[in-house]
């Protein structure tokens, strides 16, 4: 359970008939007995069990007063518990009352908390699941009407029920808690060991769209909002759209595939600086011509070699492409503050942008976009609307607001398996090989290392980090999305590559995933 409500009760009162009453209590003998009070001895009374001081509950009586003399209404404290509630009505001041009032508590702490959003003390929604689910979750007040003597005290018998009460219900997340748990933790032990400003991990389910992570660093607790920076209180991971860098070459190279413009066999030859009129680009390392074929650009994140293998496909097309993947539109799931990423119109790309797009730059993405398309490619080319809830559960059992599941065919069955088999060259051949292998598991993946953009619109010096993969990669089951913005310590993927190891393996072992048991294709990645 990610949040429960409990009962609280505020304390209210009638500042006008405050004053000495006479109440029964029962005596040593068992006998009922008439007991006077003071004024004064009820607020210490009262006092004792809200931890309120006498005097200030007698300036809140008499501040009622003194700005209404008929006052008959005021709060003597706020939320206070269930033992409270039943120890100040059992002292009988009858001009004290009672507003039952639901609190929510989250018993998980931050695990989870950037989703799942908060309720305010003012009883405001602020953001997440809370948000987006407070229809569901929203109990129905009931309604009383009753007569009361001069005394303030109810008359027997004169309660007439208007409208009964109906509890909330509840929201069904696919949030694995144990998984969303072991994911912060290893992020937030890389985002600090690597020095980055935040980071987050997403886990998604490949044949259902399932959402079964998304762990943030720096996360927030529900229980106490006000330990957290306002900047950290909401979820990046769905709010912050950023340039994916080369996890986006397995677009195009899905693409190439998919349009018949290429295979994984396809040779290229990959320079160090790659020109064409108003473009020049290059690759992160200086290097001679290389000769690679589509998988091997795949495997060495060659921006030069998806450039001239991108460039076989007309502009048009691959803004299709990025479009049907879900880039530049908001996930099924609609999050409250959502972004939907930026793709300009191809008609807009200058030059420049007409082959940083190819490789993840001169565009934007959330994570959880990322981590639909490598569902999708995972998927047999099978785009699944992502869900984090899978319904509404009334107290009767009926449960609404199920997820639509209708899948959509983005590339071919043959293009995507064989964009699985070509992003598991980088775990096998690839630079970060060590660091992406799991034992007993054929892993596919992808890194990428993005500069990020000024506000001047000028790439700067800091980096966002990604590593997106999917396991096993003969039968996709699970995606793991990783990513850590503006690493001090490791300006690359490298940053990423251990916690992307480190959950995947536990998604892994959790589900009971069997090990794989057909060989890898071995696909050249040179000529």
């Amino acid at each position: 359970m990610l949040a429960d409500s409990v009962l609280r009760y505020d304390v209210t009162m009638d500042p006008s008939k405050a004053g000495d009453f006479t109440r029964t209590v029962t005596g040593d003998d068992g006998k009922p007995v008439k007991q006077d009070v003071s004024l004064a001895d009820a607020e210490a009374q009262l006092g004792a069990i809200t931890g309120q001081k006498p005097e200030e509950i007698d300036g809140l009586i008499t501040g009622a007063l003194d700005k209404d003399p008929k006052s008959l209404f005021g709060y003597v404290t706020k939320g206070v518990d269930v033992d409270a509630y039943l120890a100040i009505r059992d002292l009988k001041i009858p001009w004290i009352y009672f507003q039952a009032v639901s609190s929510r508590t989250y018993p998980n702490g931050q695990i989870a908390g950037s989703i799942l959003g908060y309720i305010a003390g003012d009883g405001t929604i602020k953001a997440g699941l809370e948000q987006e689910y407070d229809s569901c979750l929203a109990a129905q007040d009931g309604a009383q009407t009753y007569e009361r003597g001069a005394d303030g005290v109810p008359i027997a018998g004169s309660t007439v029920t208007q409208k009964p009460a109906r509890d909330g219900s509840d929201v069904m997340t696919n949030i694995d808690t144990d998984l969303e748990y072991f994911a912060q933790t290893a992020v937030a032990e890389q985002a600090v060991k690597v020095g980055a400003d935040y980071g987050h991990a997403t886990i998604v389910e490949v044949k259902t769209g399932k959402v079964l992570a998304v762990a943030e660093y720096p996360s927030v607790d529900p229980n106490d909002v006000s330990a957290t920076k306002p900047e950290d209180r909401g979820s990046r991971a769905f709010s912050s759209p950023f340039e994916p860098g080369s996890t986006l070459k397995a677009v195009t190279a899905a693409a190439l595939l998919d349009s018949g413009k290429a295979d994984a066999g396809t040779h290229v030859v990959a320079p160090y600086t790659f020109t064409r009129p108003n473009v020049k680009l290059s690759d992160s390392y200086v290097h001679p011509d290389l000769h690679f074929t589509l998988a091997g650009v795949l495997m060495d994140s060659s921006n030069t070699g998806i450039s001239a293998l991108g460039e076989r496909l007309s502009a048009s097309d691959r803004y299709d492409y990025l479009k049907a993947f879900g880039v530049g539109e908001k996930t099924a799931i609609d999050f409250p503050g959502e972004s939907s990423g930026l793709v300009r119109p191809w008609q807009e790309w200058d030059p420049q942008t007409n082959y940083a797009t190819m490789f993840g730059q001169g565009l934007t993405t959330t994570a959880l976009q990322v981590a639909s398309i490598y569902q999708t490619i995972g998927n047999h080319g099978v785009k699944l609307p992502l869900s984090l809830v899978s319904g509404c559960k009334a107290a009767d059992g009926t449960v609404t607001d199920q997820p639509d599941t209708t899948g959509t065919q983005v590339i071919s069955p043959q293009a995507a398996d064989s964009t699985v088999n070509m992003l598991e060259t980088v775990v096998t051949d690839g630079h970060l090989s060590k660091d992406l292998t799991i034992p007993g598991y054929r892993v596919a993946a992808k890194s990428g290392t993005a500069q990020v953009a000024e506000a001047d619109g000028k790439y700067g010096k800091n980096y966002l980090v990604s590593i997106a993969g999917l396991a096993p990669a003969e039968d996709p089951q699970y995606v793991v999305s990783i990513s850590l913005a503006n690493p001090d310590t490791m300006k690359s993927s490298a940053a990423a590559a251990p916690v992307f190891q480190k959950i995947m393996s536990q998604v892994l072992k959790t589900y009971r995933v069997p090990p794989s048991t057909v060989p890898s294709p071995n696909l050249a990645t040179t000529y």
